[in-house]
């Protein structure tokens, strides 16, 4: 006799597949993002531009606040999520300043 406890359960089954594909959606779309602004601090730079601008990080922020809203998904969370990604992107664009080499 088969425990229940053992059976897969092929409602949760289908949700965490969804879950996987839209994960590894969201690692491409992540790495496509990085690949645009690794260019983006490398024309930084070149140029001389500074690593950061804070006028548009806000209004990037400001934008994606409102688009979490109609979406129904936290805006704090989404706030707390693009402050991350900018982050990461400042340090890329440094180093490229710096000229290291990032990843």
């Amino acid at each position: 006799m088969i425990d229940p406890a053992q059976e897969p359960d092929p409602v949760l089954a289908g949700y965490r597949a969804s879950i996987d594909n839209i994960d590894a959606a969201l690692i491409h779309i992540l790495a496509e993002r990085f690949r645009i602004t690794k260019a983006v601090g490398a024309y930084k730079a070149q140029t001389a531009l500074p690593a950061s601008d804070p006028g548009r990080e806000e209004r990037q922020i400001a934008r994606l606040r409102k688009l979490a809203e109609d979406a129904n998904l936290d805006p704090e969370f989404s706030e707390k999520f693009l402050r991350f990604i900018i982050q990461e992107v400042i340090r890329h664009h440094e180093q490229a300043r710096a000229g290291e080499p990032t990843a």
